[in-house]
This record gives C-alpha cells, structure tokens and sequence, in this order.
C-alpha cells in the first residue's frame, strides 16, 4: 500500500483531471496527491469500468473520487477502485451541479450527516486502503459552523479520518457550479477552526489557492493543501513543490525536458488509438507565461484535433517557445 503524504494535492476536476493530465502533472512533481475526476456509483456498476478506472503505475499516489449516496452501491465501487490500485477513495459531498442534486448525491449531501456515515462506513468496512471525505464548509441556508463540524465528527465516528474542506458554501439554488466556484466568499478559519476542534482529524483545505507561498501559508493551520484550477492552467507551479514540502532535491528538469518525457507516453495512446488532442489538451499551460506561449497554445489547439496528428504537432508548437 502507498503511503501518501498529503501536503499537496491536485483537486478532482470534471473534464479535465484525467488520466492523460495526471500523468503529465506527475512529470511535474513527483509527490503531489492526484485525483481522478468524480464518478459516480451507477457509471461505474454499469458502464466501462476499464476505461474508467485505468490509470498509468507512474500517477502514484492516486486517489479515486466516487459520487454516490447508496452504502452499498458506494462499497461495492470501492471494492473495485482498491483492486484496480487505486491509493484512496474520497466520497464527494461538495459538487453543487443540478445532476448531481437529482442523483442525491455530491453538496446536498452535507445536510444528511447520518446518510453520509453510513456511505463511509460501508466502504471503510470494505477496503483497506484510506477513505476520505471532501465537502464544502455548507450550503444554501445551512451554512452555520455547527452544521459542519457536525457533519466532520459523525463522520468521523464512522471512520473517516481525513477530511477535504473546499472553504466556500455551495448555493444549490442560483447558481451554476462555475458560479458556486468564485462567487460564495472563501472562510479559510471555518477549515481551521476545524483543525483546533479535531486535531486529531486531517484537515485539508481547499479553495482560490494559486501560488506555493499560499500553500505555506495555509500549513500553518491546517494539514494539507488542496489546488484545482491554477494547478491545471498553469502546472509549472508545482515545480518546486517536491522541494519545497517534500525536501526532494531532484534536479527539477526544464518545460521542454517534460515535453520530451511525455513524447513516448504520447506516441503510445495514439497507438492505442488516443486522438492527439485528448492528451495536449492538457497540456496548453506548461508554457504559461513564457515568450511564445500563446502561439503553443494557438497551434496546439487549431491542429491536435485534426485527423492523423502525432506527435510531430506537438513538435512543430514547442518550436514556438524560446
């Protein structure tokens, strides 16, 4: 079993953190917690279970993110995540979608504590590997700090000890989820509040984080640090993360050294029959503010999709950069 060091962690994000990007942001740090995208129980009892749970050996640590308020449904997935290898289960109490409310499943969950405790019980019951928790601090109404910390210690109990607190509540009426992602201020001391009440918890924040100045700002309070969107539109800020909280001294290779890493990688989905642009999509912000980045990023994007691209695209955009 991986031992998983949750300093930093690279959020799940719907469309984007996939298997094709968790293996390019491994490339960029070696120890950063990744995160698949959420899936739900019934995509997983019903549908392509290879597809949706193949991930590459070099992605570890990886965590699997699970959508669902069925016990039983919810255990027998996570069953099937600890077979495939996966390092982690989280069970999604945060997303605030419309799809997701008319499942039962994701924000409106955070007002069901004794519902959610039987979810984690179940699959902490079926697996050996960690079961984690990621919510909001609250939603619509039900925003007080005494509905959270509710909800953390009947989890708690049922036997999940490491929690991912995305410090802004959800309005499941009004907003859309890009709106619920900026709009609802940002609490960081509700999240570390959180960590004086149950220290013996794990606490990990989540939420407008953007720089590792940030990230170690927020260690002072808490145990971890989630980032989402700014590690994906700009990824070479996790370069200095295995320095910096890992006290990993690996030479840290250059953007084009990780180009050249990922060229193989590349060259073998599209064998496998991967269209360019569902990898290099991923891939736009690894030049992000360097001298040429936006023709990288306009070649890529007006030419990976075309039928028959290889790697000589991606080629022909990095020759765009300095």
């Amino acid at each position: 079993m991986t031992v998983i060091n949750r300093t930093l962690s690279i959020a799940p994000m719907l469309d984007w953190t996939d298997r094709f990007d968790r293996y390019f942001l491994r490339l960029i740090s070696k120890h950063a917690l990744l995160y698949t995208e959420m899936i739900t129980t019934a995509a997983l009892l019903h549908g392509d279970q290879d597809y949706l749970l193949a991930f590459d050996s070099l992605e570890h640590p990886v965590a699997v993110q699970l959508g669902g308020s069925d016990p039983v449904a919810l255990a027998e997935c996570a069953k099937l995540c600890e077979r495939r290898g996966y390092d982690e289960i989280n069970l999604n109490v945060g997303c605030p979608s419309d799809r997701v409310q008319s499942g039962r499943f994701g924000a409106c969950l955070m007002i069901e504590p004794a519902l959610v405790s039987d979810c984690i019980r179940a699959m902490v019951e079926s697996v050996k590997i960690p079961v984690t928790l990621k919510s909001r601090i609250g939603i619509d109404e039900h925003d007080s700090y005494e509905v959270l910390s509710q909800l953390v210690e009947q989890v708690s109990v049922a036997g999940c000890k490491i929690f991912i607190v995305h410090a802004r509540k959800a309005w499941l009426k009004g907003l859309s989820p890009k709106e619920n992602r900026d709009i609802p201020p940002l609490q960081y001391d509700r999240v570390h509040r959180l960590k004086k009440d149950f220290p013996t918890l794990e606490i990990i924040i989540n939420g407008g984080i953007k720089t590792l100045d940030q990230v170690a700002a927020q260690l002072q309070h808490v145990d971890g640090v989630m980032i989402g969107r700014e590690a994906y539109h700009n990824p070479w800020i996790l370069a200095e993360a295995d320095r910096r909280f890992y006290q990993d001294e690996h030479l840290i290779p250059h953007r084009h050294q990780v180009l050249e890493q990922l060229m193989p990688f590349i060259e073998y989905e599209l064998g496998q029959g991967v269209r360019l642009h569902q990898i290099t999509r991923h891939i736009l912000g690894l030049f992000q503010g360097q001298p040429g980045a936006r023709a990288w990023r306009r070649y890529l994007s007006e030419n990976a999709h075309l039928k028959g691209a290889g790697i000589e695209t991606v080629q022909r955009a990095a020759a765009f950069i300095a």
